[in-house]
């Protein structure tokens, strides 16, 4: 193989790599963004898991976001506006991606 080729398979798997981390710390936000619904909605134990599972599945609708947005927002209600759950979409997606980054050292 050539310099180059080594070059370009190490970015390929830089790639796959970072979109693999991004797609872990995207489902545990989800999962922790549900868990905090759930809360808000006096949700406990295997029905605050239940529903922390439909917020994680509720990103496979479309590209992007907007559709676990549109499931918290429309669950939670008047019990969070729209700034309290982007905040706290930002907020998890911080702590998700610092444990995603410590289980995989």
């Amino acid at each position: 193989m050539t310099t180059f080729d080594d070059r370009e398979n190490a970015f390929e798997a830089k790639f796959a790599h970072d979109a693999d981390l991004q797609f872990k710390a995207d489902a545990r936000r989800n999962k922790l963004l549900g868990l905090w619904a759930a809360d808000l909605m006096g949700k406990t134990g295997d029905d605050a898991i239940a529903y922390a599972q439909e917020v994680v599945k509720s990103d496979f609708e479309e590209a992007g976001h907007e559709d676990v947005y549109r499931k918290v927002s429309g669950d939670l209600g008047d019990k969070a506006d729209e700034i309290t759950i982007r905040s706290k979409m930002d907020e998890l997606m911080a702590e998700a991606r610092r444990q995603v980054l410590t289980e995989t050292e």
